[in-house]
């Protein structure tokens, strides 16, 4: 092989497994892995026979089920795990490495708008299940009723009845065959609530669930060992009646911490390999403050996502990649929800990277998570969009946004629920407009004062200047907004630089340019005049006076908190 080639193949990196659920492709394909096989030696050494471990969406659940699927089965590929942690340990892969037949599905595909479709996914994932053993057709220890049942459980048009009692059947049936009991991994096993609940069909949805995973897991002799992931505990009420022999492994428990989701020297060592240690600090103010259990970890989707987007440019900005993956009506919910004073106080107090004390519920129903304030609190912890901090006391958590990227959430989703109701004060609205106009400094400055009393403020301290401007922009935008005959642009290129906002009013002959400053020592009168500086330094006004707009108003307007003060130009 020719030196060059040598060389080339050195300084080749193994890919970044972004999207990557298949344990055994990432294994032989060359990806880099974060080994998290210590997982199996603590769910081993830990026995229970059914467990659940809650996660947020994107921690690595679905890569973990693979993992395990992998180790147990009795056609795993053993040499996907060598030099791998769990590999240190030989009694325990002597003694279940490769030694039962697995069952492995995954409900996360079972959305739809209706019961009928969704009973169909349903199906389908069962049919698909029960065709990947397909040979015990075959099986002299199967009689004749047993592969009748069989292929019952490739009828796609299979009823309910045999639906709900599919993964007990299948386990027997494979114990019959095998002569030792089977290892059943469910992932995702909450999705098809979740989307039953959205779309109106929940109760036929839990009647089927729980049939499917009680007859499972509850009256199930061929079971040996039982895994199943999710975002949100269903309480046994609705879903694990009778099921005594479940443990419940939730993001507050100390157990398995920091096995989803990547460590702080996890990450700095993946840095390191692709060569971008130099981000380290923007990816941990971005990406880590997750607190497992004791663990504090990082979002594995966030960091796999950002890492690529560095090595290919090393001038990539942070991004929120988590938000593409969710509805975060969780987030939604909740800032519709904050009638009152003291839920936007502390709202305020989340985003400004305070810590707020909360009793936390890990337990629901669907039907209660949206019931009360307090219940919302909750479903934010398990889902990922708040953190504990320390230890709790009982329920009582300490609580905070985790990092960067869930406060930008937060943060969009409170503009946005500003922008859907400032339309319903037409009166007010216009008030604002027309003392623009007319050169109403304290009219302006009043009004804008009362939205700012109103909203939800992003407040000091953590968040930087200039998201906190882009928050007081946004509210002038959505008054703005109400004037639908008005031209209204945002960072336009005009002059030497970009405007902040510049509104053209239906008469024609007006321009009005306004500059957005965030007073962050809480010096208004100094930050109007550095705005109302910068508009002449960039000579906004020159683009409009091209265009013969001869009456050009120029506003500076300085927010601190829920303050703000406006000044204009000198013509």
């Amino acid at each position: 092989m020719m030196e060059g080639a040598w060389k080339e193949m050195e300084m080749r990196k193994k890919k970044l497994p972004i999207g990557i659920e298949n344990f055994e492709k990432l294994r032989l394909e060359d990806f880099y892995y974060i080994d998290k096989t210590g997982l199996i030696r603590e769910l081993l050494n830990n026995w229970g026979e059914v467990n659940l471990f809650t996660r947020p969406r994107r921690f690595g659940k679905s890569l973990n089920m693979s993992m395990l699927e992998h180790f147990f089965s009795l056609n795993g590929d053993k040499s996907i795990f060598n030099g791998l942690e769990i590999s240190k340990e030989t009694a325990l892969c002597e003694e279940y490495m490769g030694k039962y037949p697995v069952i492995s599905i995954s409900l996360k595909g079972i959305a739809a708008l209706h019961f009928e479709t969704a009973y169909q996914m349903a199906v389908r994932v069962i049919v698909e299940a029960a065709a990947k053993f397909y040979f015990i057709l075959d099986s002299e220890k199967l009689n004749d009723h047993d592969k009748a049942e069989y292929k019952d459980l490739l009828d796609k048009n299979m009823n309910e009845g045999t639906l709900g009692n599919s993964l007990r059947q299948l386990s027997g049936m494979l114990e019959k065959h095998y002569g030792t009991k089977v290892v059943l991994l469910i992932d995702e096993y909450d999705v098809p609530l979740a989307k039953a609940y959205a779309n109106g069909y929940y109760d036929q949805m839990i009647s089927l669930i729980q049939s499917l995973l009680g007859e499972a897991l509850k009256t199930n002799n061929s079971l040996k060992l039982a895994v199943l992931t999710g975002c949100l505990r269903i309480s046994k009420e609705s879903i694990f009646t009778g099921l005594n022999n479940l443990k419940v492994l939730t993001i507050a428990d100390e157990r398995f911490d920091e096995y989803f989701g990547f460590t702080d020297k996890e990450v700095r060592r993946l840095l390191e390999y692709y060569d971008v240690a130099d981000h380290y600090e923007e990816v941990k103010r971005w990406y880590d403050g997750y607190q497992f259990g004791n663990a504090s970890v990082y979002c594995p989707w966030d960091v796999l996502n950002h890492c690529d987007r560095i090595r290919s440019g090393s001038r990539a900005q942070p991004e929120n990649y988590w938000i593409n993956t969710s509805s975060n009506d969780a987030v939604k919910r909740f800032i519709q929800e904050s009638a009152n004073a003291a839920t936007k106080r502390e709202i305020e107090r989340l985003v400004a990277g305070e810590v707020i004390v909360k009793e936390i519920h890990q337990e629901f129903t669907y039907s209660e998570i949206y019931q009360t304030i307090d219940n919302i609190w909750s479903l934010l912890f398990t889902t990922g969009y708040l953190t504990q901090r320390g230890k709790s006391e009982g329920r009582q958590m300490r609580l905070a946004i985790p990092n960067q990227e869930i406060r930008e959430i937060y943060v969009s989703q409170i503009m946005e629920f500003f922008k859907e109701n400032v339309r319903e004060d037409g009166d007010t609205l216009n008030r604002f407009c027309d003392a623009l106009q007319n050169e109403n400094v304290e009219g302006v400055e009043q009004i804008f004062n009362d939205y700012l009393r109103k909203t939800i403020s992003i407040r000091d301290t953590a968040v930087r200047t200039g998201m906190k401007e882009n928050f007081y922009h946004g509210i002038l935008l959505g008054i703005l907004g109400v004037k639908n005959r008005w031209g209204i642009s945002s960072n336009r290129e005009m002059g030497e630089g970009y405007a902040d906002i510049l509104a053209e009013p239906d008469t024609g002959d007006m321009g009005i340019i306004i500059e957005v400053k965030y007073a962050h020592d809480g010096n208004l009168d100094a930050a109007c005049k550095e705005a109302l500086k910068q508009i002449e330094y960039t000579r906004y006004e020159d683009d409009l006076e091209d265009d013969g707009v001869e009456n050009i108003l120029k506003y500076g307007i300085a927010c601190y908190k829920k303050r703000c003060k406006v000044m204009l130009a000198e013509k």
